[in-house]
């Protein structure tokens, strides 16, 4: 449903509401089951940590903690009077719709978290689903014209498949080369995979975003390497694969030097002036989801225009000038998490795609905000779940493990659910020697 209609990256979409609930309805669902996978403790620790902090910028404080610590025009609304208690976040109606958005993002988060293994696993083909059906609208988009928009299907104006934002578009086409990669690798789909593969190359390039360009070309060479040390792929077919992958190069270098950037009025300027609010901002943020508000304070004469700046195309400047040093505290312990997480998920092929995954989609968020999207952020969110599932752990380890069951004298070992032994044998038991 998000990779359908949560393409959308403007404020008040009711296709956005309508997800939020789905999503925190279908967790509901899953939490009412009384069995279920228990949550990583270090992860329910920051998502609390997150959600408190979100919902502190719309708590009234007083007025005297602000003294000192934001210039006057960014002191937030009064709540009672003018100088008893302000809010932290300028625009509080804002902040709820950014609290409603991450607390279905979270809710999805933690359902999945509590499913078994093969549960999370079966999830894919939705996903895969979500993904062709946009791959689809992008084919037809892009062969019918070099600039086609749909208007008045959806609360907002369709670029590029299903997106808005034609980069956003390409995120969702590079993420799901590192699962098309494993399918390939490590379920027998090799041929299947590779048709996928080209596709998704190939819309990439149709597409024209000079980020997912680079960010696909890097995330199936690093799948290939990654994913293929595990698998039973012979070494010739990687060989065809990285030939594929150098035609592929030329067409890329071809698209990217044919972009004109500019570099006087974009990111580099919208990175500056971010910073500039975050050093006047640091203690508190200006609240979450009031970016655009706050921007324009810190914004140069020269640089105003008719084209206002909406976002700082830049996720992590945009988190910690919302949030300040909480947000940015945040941040880092989530990337403490992520790097735990893949010591311990090094052995599961399909935890290492989802790390590829989502440590590109961090990498894009450096230049674009493609989390501000719902498609995007639930697709994250299932990533995560996959990463941080402790079930995939515990499966791996009952492989190894036998049960052993006496019987007349001898022994017979017997491979538990899920194991690539070889049937149940019986036989004498071992002596010191043979040990």
């Amino acid at each position: 449903m998000s990779l359908l209609i949560g393409g959308g990256t403007a404020s008040g979409l009711y296709t956005d509401t309508l997800m939020e609930v789905a999503a925190i309805i279908a967790a509901a669902a899953v939490f009412t089951q009384t069995a279920g996978q228990k949550s990583p403790r270090s992860v329910l620790w920051m998502l609390a940590f997150a959600v408190g902090l979100t919902v502190l910028q719309i708590v009234p404080l007083p007025a005297a903690i602000f003294d000192g610590l934001r210039p006057e025009p960014l002191l937030g609304d009064p709540w009672v009077g003018e100088n008893r208690f302000r809010f932290i976040s300028l625009g509080v109606g804002r902040t709820v719709e950014c609290l409603l958005y991450l607390l279905a993002a979270v809710a999805f988060f933690l359902a999945i978290l509590r499913l078994r293994a093969d549960q999370v696993g079966a999830l894919l083909p939705f996903f895969f689903t979500g993904v062709v059906c946009n791959g689809l609208a992008g084919a037809i988009q892009y062969s019918l014209s070099d600039d086609i928009a749909i208007v008045g299907l959806l609360p907002f104006t369709i670029n590029a498949g299903l997106f808005a934002n034609v980069n956003h578009f390409s995120a969702l086409l590079f993420v799901t080369i590192p699962f098309v990669v494993y399918y390939g690798l490590f379920r027998g789909h090799l041929l299947s995979g590779s048709f996928g593969l080209i596709a998704l190359l190939l819309l990439l390039l149709a597409a024209g975003s000079r980020a997912g360009v680079l960010i696909g070309l890097a995330i199936t060479v690093l799948s290939v390497i990654f994913l293929s040390a595990r698998s039973r792929v012979s070494g010739f077919s990687i060989l065809l694969i990285f030939i594929g992958l150098s035609a592929y190069t030329i067409g890329a270098w071809t698209k990217i030097d044919a972009e004109v950037v500019d570099p006087a009025f974009g990111r580099g300027e919208f990175a500056r002036t971010t910073i500039e609010g975050i050093k006047g901002n640091w203690a508190t943020g200006v609240g979450f989801g009031n970016f655009q508000q706050a921007y324009q304070i810190y914004e140069r004469e020269g640089m105003i225009f008719k084209n206002y700046v909406n976002h700082a195309h830049n996720d992590y400047l945009e988190i910690a000038f919302e949030g300040g040093m909480p947000a940015i505290a945040l941040m880092i312990g989530y990337f403490i998490l992520l790097l735990a997480a893949l010591i311990r998920a090094r052995r599961d092929s399909l935890q290492k795609a989802a790390f590829l995954s989502v440590s590109f989609l961090l990498i894009h968020s450096l230049v674009d905000y493609p989390l501000r999207t719902e498609a995007l952020a639930m697709t994250f969110a299932y990533m995560n779940a996959i990463i941080f599932h402790k079930g995939f752990a515990e499966r791996l380890s009952r492989k190894s493990e036998v049960i052993e069951i006496d019987h007349n004298g001898d022994k017979l070992f017997v491979p538990l659910e899920g194991s690539r032994m070889s049937p149940p044998s019986r036989m004498s038991p071992p002596t010191a020697a043979s040990l």
